[in-house]
């Protein structure tokens, strides 16, 4: 058997991550990861996500339940600089950033990563609805059995050095499942809600964090249509996101969307929902879960959001970690939203929206 790094947010699904890989005979050491000090002490009593003492807690008392090790490991500095930046910066240059998949880039899957490697762990694993085949031919990674559930879109960037010592183990089941398994390992996490907002913004008001951090990027601008004509005032582009229909504050014969958000003139540009479609995308920071480096086209299936649809669509190489994107559909896009490949269950891989 293996030792394996369990990373333990406090919630349920990495709780059966560890209970289960105990169950099979790993040595396992859990590791909850301090990420994000909230500066009001009242958004601890109120959040229930992750960082909060009490998730601290849980994760300590389900490795006491299943007779394992448990370690907390402060990785503030880490968090801050490759998510919370990340995220500030990406609104403030009209782009929509995915804070899930920074998190897992880097501070799963590199900082946590490299240190349980260093201290001799086989495999790191995580509570994910994502599932890793090892074969001989290498690791893939593959949706989860829950389409309800499934997490391999936040995945797309792990390559095959990560994939081969990377374990999921509950990818296999449903949340159902999952529930019932630590209600049967006796977990205090059986019961525990999920969290569904930024686990650093408990409000979920991220308009106030972006200020608070980026005051200097709030500044109010025009609000355009795509003919240049002013329709109104906007109270700055990072509080403006592409698709967005709500609160923009002017009227038109025909409901009006964000289409575009041009940060470095600090405009904001409306128009109609048709006005939305793309077909054609320019995509960067793409990585392939093989390893391989794009030399041809490729067809493939694209998710353009967490939760959405598979649409067809073609990739064609333009340099190094770079391609053009043809949707054989069309689809909304925000720059800087993750795009993600797949071919049936297989996740092939993903990047970046620089253009739509």
């Amino acid at each position: 058997m293996a030792t394996v790094v369990v990373a333990m947010s406090g919630g349920v699904d990495s709780s059966v991550a560890a209970a289960v890989l105990k169950d099979q005979g790993h040595d396992v050491i859990g590791v909850n990861l301090r990420l994000y000090s909230k500066a009001n002490a009242d958004a601890y009593r109120l959040s229930k996500q992750c960082c909060t003492l009490d998730s601290m807690r849980d994760a300590e008392a389900v490795c006491r339940r299943i007779g394992v090790p448990f370690y907390a490991l402060n990785m503030e500095r880490e968090f801050a600089n490759d998510v919370v930046e990340y995220f500030v910066g990406e609104y403030v240059q009209g782009r929509t950033p995915n804070p899930c998949v920074a998190c897992n880039a880097h501070i799963k899957f590199k900082h946590l990563f490299s240190r349980a490697l260093a201290l001799g762990a086989d495999y790191i694993a995580t509570g994910h609805y994502a599932r890793v085949h090892h074969t001989p031919e290498g690791a893939r990674l593959l949706t989860g059995v829950d389409p309800d559930k499934d997490q391999s879109y936040a995945l797309y960037m792990l390559g095959p050095g990560e994939l081969s010592r990377t374990l999921l183990p509950i990818g296999e089941q449903t949340k159902t499942e999952t529930r019932r398994l630590a209600a049967e390992f006796g977990l205090v996490t059986a019961k525990k809600p999920e969290s569904q907002d930024i686990c650093f913004i408990p409000d979920g008001d991220y308009r106030s964090f972006v200020r608070k951090l980026a005051p200097q990027a709030v500044a109010p601008g025009p609000i355009k249509d795509s003919s240049g004509r002013e329709l109104g005032r906007h109270q700055g582009v990072a509080f403006y996101t592409v698709g967005q229909r709500k609160g923009l504050g002017v009227q038109g014969p025909q409901p009006l969307y964000v289409t575009r958000v041009d940060a470095r003139n600090n405009t904001v540009v409306v128009g109609r929902k048709e006005e939305l479609a793309s077909r054609r995308l320019v995509l960067e920071g793409v990585s392939f879960t093989d390893g391989r480096s794009l030399s041809e086209p490729l067809e493939t299936d694209v998710k353009l959001r967490y939760r959405g649809a598979s649409v067809p669509a073609v990739l064609t190489p333009v340099v190094e970690g770079r391609v053009d994107l043809e949707l054989l559909a069309s689809g909304s896009v925000s720059p800087g939203q993750a795009v993600v490949f797949y071919r049936g269950e297989e996740v092939l891989g993903g990047g970046k929206v620089a253009s739509a």
